[in-house]
């Protein structure tokens, strides 16, 4: 976590300096206005912005790192990769629920991209592919 607060920091000072640099060079090549016309702005305040987003991820990436009060297992050196390995959980490599809950997904889209008419079916599709997932491992009376 401390390296990747240090890259953000760099990130942020290298965004800085390049909107510092945008600014003067877009000042420079047009001599002949004043210099608030010659600075071209969507550049320069974009630029500074995305220093100001990387300075906000690294401050908060900082702030977490102190209240965890520990490194995380990436930052030792000695750590095993499964000590940075949490237990996900139950996972059906074999399930075509997530398909199913995908193409639902992708009707609705389509429904609001091609017509209202799509809609509905993508909310049928999507409910029949919960209702699977949900019930995929229940067998009630039918358990052997």
């Amino acid at each position: 976590m401390r390296t990747n607060t240090g890259l953000w920091w760099l990130l942020a000072a290298f965004f800085a300096l390049m909107a510092v640099t945008y600014t003067i060079w877009s000042i420079i090549a047009h001599p002949d206005v004043p210099w608030f016309h010659g600075v071209e702005w969507v550049g320069s305040v974009a630029l500074l912005f995305t220093a100001m987003m990387g300075s906000l991820i690294a401050f908060y990436l900082g702030r977490v790192h102190r209240a965890q009060g520990g490194n995380l297992p990436e930052d030792v050196l000695t750590a095993d990769i499964d000590d940075g390995d949490p237990e996900l959980g139950e996972f059906s490599p074999w399930s075509w629920w997530p398909i199913t809950l995908a193409f639902s997904a992708a009707l609705g889209m389509m429904g609001f991209a091609i017509g209202n008419w799509l809609l509905p079916i993508g909310v049928g599709v999507f409910l029949v592919a919960i209702v699977g997932w949900v019930f995929e491992y229940y067998r009630g009376h039918f358990a052997r």
